[in-house]
């Protein structure tokens, strides 16, 4: 019983060590992770961008990207660019808030809020937007204007989940609807943000902490499309 008990203990640890690493995240421009990176901005014209984090007005008040920049793995551009083209036949489109993010602004933003439910902790999972397989998306009309949601972007609070009770009947429909189109391509609705979605099988990608200026490949999803 003892030596039972004994190996039990030790399994138990082995188990307990393993769930505490993290995967340290990527820091060379060159590895094959973030070749896969492609740009959206030079994936479809149609797509708008508000890129909060390139400036100061946004959640931390301070500029935490160096351009506006959104990039995601290729798999997930491309299904994104699937949502797109459905939306489109529908007078519909995508503003896009946020992809790709480097890990040291994601520890960044961490330090701030501390609330797992909003911000991923680094010392648990290394963060989703990290892997550049998260999008930050809302829904606009023909004329770029933003359909009407539970909340705006990046507000914290229990109004911005998915099972909310108390949101207006428009905005609890148009947010449904973003969330079926991107069911559709693959895309994971997170249950605590109204416009966070990540591609199926994100935990699979490597953590990256890549600055965005420092990818300069000149890539598109049209660009790498198989």
């Amino acid at each position: 019983m003892h030596a039972l008990r004994l190996l039990w203990l030790v399994l138990l640890s082995l188990l307990i060590a393993a769930c505490a690493v993290v995967q340290r995240p990527v820091r060379s421009p060159d590895h094959p992770a973030v070749r896969e990176l492609v740009d959206l901005r030079r994936s479809d014209p149609s797509l708008r961008f508000d890129v909060r984090y390139a400036t100061t007005g946004n959640f931390t008040r301070e500029r935490l990207y160096p351009v506006p920049a959104v990039w995601l793995h290729r798999d997930a551009a491309e299904a994104l660019l699937r949502v797109q083209r459905d939306l489109r036949s529908e007078g519909l489109g995508l503003k896009i808030f946020d992809g790709y993010r480097p890990y040291h602004v994601q520890q960044r933003m961490w330090n701030l809020i501390r609330d797992e439910r909003y911000v991923s902790n680094p010392a648990k999972n290394a963060g989703r937007h990290t892997r550049g397989t998260a999008v930050d998306v809302t829904l606009v009309d023909r004329q770029g204007r933003e359909l009407s949601m539970p909340t705006a972007f990046d507000d914290f609070t229990e109004s911005a989940h998915r099972n909310a009770a108390g949101i207006p009947a428009r905005a609890k429909a148009n947010s449904l609807r973003l969330e079926q189109a991107m069911a559709r391509h693959g895309f994971i609705p997170y249950p605590y943000e109204w416009w966070h979605f990540d591609y199926r099988g994100w935990e699979q990608h490597p953590p990256l902490d890549v600055s965005l200026t420092g990818l300069s490949q000149p890539k598109s999803a049209s660009d790498v499309a198989r």
